[in-house]
């Protein structure tokens, strides 16, 4: 007999109710004969959240790595998150438990072969969305003619700073009263520690 957790959530614009999706679930646990040994949910929480904000997905993720079911359930792959990068990381933690995967309205079953099949899919498609990204971050910043980083601080205002640690000022006060941060201040108190070549 297999044992399954079921996981619901519902975000406060989508229209869900957890009901609707309990129900489906349920039926689908009855025709596969399935014992459904516990049911996490989180209410009024957007997938786009990583699990600590959400506390069901926490809970379920801490019961497939202590092995406590076989199989997790949810009603649709919009329900565990909307990043296909996180849903893919969720799918290797749970494939690295043997714990298996059920998705309804995608009609997916980890623990059949389709089912595999379909998972090694959604880590290609993963990986092409994080090489995507990553190619519209660098043409972006291609485009701006902008370096990457933190723009260089103001020369007036590194004057202002030398000026301020000179006189003996702490680096955290120095940080505070020119608004920057405190590695900047460090990284100018180095500086001026260091001596000037000939």
């Amino acid at each position: 007999m297999k044992r399954v957790a079921i996981y619901t959530r519902v975000s406060t614009n989508d229209g869900q109710t957890t009901e609707n999706q309990l129900r489906d679930l349920h039926q689908a646990a009855e025709r596969m004969g399935w014992t459904i040994v516990a049911h996490f949910t989180d209410e009024g929480i957007s997938g786009a959240k990583g699990r600590e904000k959400r506390p069901g997905l926490d809970a379920l993720l801490k019961g497939i790595a202590r092995r406590e079911f076989d199989m997790v359930a949810a009603w649709s792959v919009c329900r565990l998150g909307r990043s296909l990068q996180h849903l893919v990381s969720l799918l290797g933690d749970m494939n690295s438990r043997g714990v298996d995967l059920y998705l309804h309205v995608q009609a997916i079953d980890t623990s059949t072969p389709s089912g595999r099949a379909m998972f090694g899919m959604l880590g290609v498609f993963a990986e092409f969305e994080r090489a995507m990204i990553s190619e519209r971050v660098r043409a972006g910043i291609a485009r701006s003619g902008k370096k990457g980083g933190r723009p260089p601080v103001d020369p007036a205002k590194v004057d202002k700073i030398r000026r301020a640690l000179l006189k003996g000022t702490s680096i955290n006060e120095t940080a505070r009263k020119h608004r920057v941060g405190v590695a900047t201040v460090h990284r100018i108190k180095v500086a001026m520690a260091e001596p000037i070549a000939a």
